[in-house]
C-alpha cells in the first residue's frame, strides 16, 4: 500500500517525474536534452562575456590608478612651479645690479652684498629643481629660446645664440621660462 506504482507517481508530481510528459504529451528526453545544452552554451557564454568584462575593468582600475600615481608624482615635483616663476624677475634684477656695479669702481660694497644675495637665491633655486641653462654659443632651439634680434655675425654659424639678455631656467627637466636671446645670421654682401 505504501509503495507507489510508476503510473500514480506520474499523475501525482506531474510531468518531470514522468519523464518528459506536458498534459498528457509526452516530450521526448532528446529535445529536453537539446534545451538543456543550448542553455548550457547560453550560460557558458555569458559566464566569458561577465570574465572578460571584470578583465577590463580590472585593467581600466590599474590604469586609473597608476594615472593617478604619475599626477600626483608631477603635482609634487611642479608644485613650486608658479613660486618659481615669480622669483625668477628677482634673479633678473639681481644680476642686473651686478653688471651694473661691475662698471663703477665706487659701489664696490653694494656689489658684494648683491652678489652674496644672487648667489643665496640661486642656491634656494636649486635646492628646489631649478637651475638656468647656458645658450651662449649654443645652436638656436626654439624649445629653449625666444629669439627677440637677429644679428649679422661673421664669427659665428647661422642661427647659434651670440648674446643672451634674459637667462632661461628649467624646473627639473621641464622648461619654467625660455631665454631671451640674439641669434646670428649670415651677413650679406653689399
Amino acid at each position: 500500500m505504501l509503495a507507489e506504482s510508476d503510473q500514480d507517481k506520474r499523475l501525482n508530481n506531474g510531468p518531470e517525474a514522468a519523464g518528459g510528459e506536458t498534459a498528457g504529451i509526452p516530450v521526448p528526453i532528446e529535445i529536453q536534452q537539446e534545451e538543456s545544452e543550448e542553455t548550457l552554451v547560453k550560460k557558458n557564454e555569458e559566464i566569458k562575456q561577465l570574465q572578460d568584462r571584470v578583465l577590463r575593468m580590472a585593467a581600466e582600475m590599474d590604469n586609473t590608478r597608476k594615472r593617478l600615481e604619475r599626477e600626483r608624482s608631477d603635482g609634487i615635483s611642479y608644485a613650486n612651479e608658479s613660486l618659481i616663476r615669480e622669483l625668477l624677475p628677482v634673479m633678473d634684477n639681481l644680476e642686473r645690479a651686478v653688471q651694473h656695479g661691475e662698471k663703477g669702481p665706487s659701489c664696490q660694497g653694494l656689489l658684494e652684498g648683491v652678489k652674496m644675495t644672487l648667489k643665496n637665491m640661486g642656491d634656494v633655486l636649486a635646492k628646489f629643481g631649478c637651475a638656468s641653462f647656458e645658450s651662449m654659443g649654443k645652436p638656436f632651439d626654439p624649445k629653449y629660446h625666444e629669439a627677440v634680434m637677429q644679428q649679422e655675425s661673421a664669427e659665428h654659424p647661422e642661427k647659434t645664440v651670440i648674446r643672451e639678455l634674459q637667462k632661461g631656467y628649467t624646473l627639473r627637466e621641464r622648461l619654467v621660462r625660455p631665454a631671451m636671446v640674439v641669434v646670428s645670421k649670415t651677413p650679406q654682401d653689399s
